[in-house]
């Protein structure tokens, strides 16, 4: 074997900046390359060669290699780590990790030698719509055992893939990175079976260090589930959650003095059926949550079949910053908007019948005086409302989004 200009000659033991076994492995594998094959360390020659044409690729700066793996896949990744040494450290450094997610989108039999070797580093795990990605994903977080996990993120890019698991080995896997983490800051499980007792593990681990939860479409939660989440994890500055888990205790215990100030509380109001019941925030605990942390966002998410589900919505004043209607929305409703959403930043109307909403337009524009976005989709409007309604905000409006469904006509 050729050695490199000023290299001592190689040691038959692994470096430590060596490339992972897994990913070596999983080369042989794809390349169907011998794995004895001898490895190709570039001569005097080449190397006076490169130098002349200005492209020594290793020695690149590190921040300049980081910034180009962030655009390599997983795969890619490893096989440029095996180039050079300089490239391999790039390859394990922490800040090229922080926020990339594994995508499990293949059979994983292939990827869970090198993803192992990447778990002290894992950051999400993305799958699809197949129940064996989400099974792939349970693997490795149960290989978490000496793992502190900072960051994870669970996502489910088609159907929710993980609430097709049994439950148990969810939660059990689940457990393992909740027990050994100790310092999990950021947690994104939407759309999985996570349940009350696991949320406890969760706090007696991590209350310290958590701010960061997002955990909408999780049935098996309960509102005492969440509530406890908020008693002890008193720097919590974000939340994501389902209408049905907020409560008036929850708003409260957000709102106490040992809590820090919440930036963004995210609810989806979501309808499974037609004619489903809502219960009612009582307005002196949101009056608590702005007393408390006034410049925190309260992001609303309506997904609601007919009027009749609305009824606890807007019949008093709610502090709603980002409003969105992903369903048809009634102009009773949206005059409702108007009268009692005076900290209202955005508005997103997906659709409203056949009737025009000039008078709630114009309504929301004098009372909602933050507002500097809208969106209208499948929508009727009169051309001088319309006109008049961008009178009144256009010094404030940022974004304006009319889709071509929207029906301006001549009053």
């Amino acid at each position: 074997m050729k050695r490199a200009k000023g290299e001592q000659e190689l040691s038959p033991s692994p470096s430590p900046g060596s490339p992972p076994e897994g990913c070596k492995k999983l080369r042989t594998q794809l390349s169907g390359e011998p794995d004895d094959q001898e490895e190709v360390v570039v001569g005097e020659e080449e190397d006076e060669a490169a130098c002349a044409f200005g492209c020594d690729w290793s020695r690149l700066p590190q921040e300049i290699l980081l910034h180009i793996f962030q655009y390599l896949p997983l795969l890619d990744r490893a096989f440029a780590s095996q180039v050079c040494r300089g490239w391999n450290e790039a390859f394990h450094m922490p800040e090229l990790w922080r926020c990339f997610e594994f995508e499990l989108n293949q059979p994983a039999s292939s990827l869970l030698p090198l993803l192992t070797s990447l778990l002290p580093l894992l950051c999400g795990l993305q799958v699809d719509s197949s129940t064996e990605s989400a099974e792939a994903a349970c693997d490795i977080l149960s290989q978490l055992v000496n793992c502190s996990l900072k960051t994870l993120g669970l996502i489910s890019t088609a159907r929710p893939s993980f609430m097709e698991l049994p439950k148990s080995h969810f939660i059990s896997a689940l457990t393992v990175v909740f027990v050994n983490s100790k310092s999990l800051s950021s947690l994104k499980i939407d759309d999985t079976p996570v349940d009350d007792p696991s949320l406890k593990v969760l706090v007696a681990n991590n209350s310290d260090t958590l701010k960061l939860l997002k955990m909408s479409s999780c049935p098996h939660v309960s509102p005492a589930g969440i509530l406890c989440v908020a008693d002890q994890c008193h720097g919590l500055r974000e939340l994501a959650l389902n209408y049905h888990l907020l409560s008036d205790e929850l708003l409260l215990a957000l709102s106490s003095e040992r809590h820090v100030h919440l930036e963004h509380l995210r609810i989806d109001v979501v309808s499974e059926n037609p004619g489903q019941q809502f219960h009612a925030i009582k307005k002196s605990s949101w009056d608590a949550m702005v007393r408390h942390s006034p410049n925190f966002n309260l992001v609303m998410y309506f997904f609601l079949y007919d009027e009749d589900e609305f009824g606890p919505f807007f019949v008093e004043e709610i502090p709603v910053t980002h409003l969105y209607f992903g369903r048809s929305v009634s102009k009773d409703v949206l005059g409702r908007v108007g009268l009692h959403c005076p900290r209202l930043v955005e508005l997103v109307v997906c659709a409203n019948g056949l009737r025009p909403l000039d008078e709630e337009l114009i309504r929301i524009a004098k009372r909602c005086m933050q507002l500097s976005a809208i969106g209208l989709g499948e929508c009727e409007v009169s051309c001088s409302a319309f006109v008049e309604f961008v009178k009144m905000c256009g010094r404030r409006l940022s974004q304006l989004s009319i889709m071509e469904e929207v029906v301006l006509f001549l009053s």
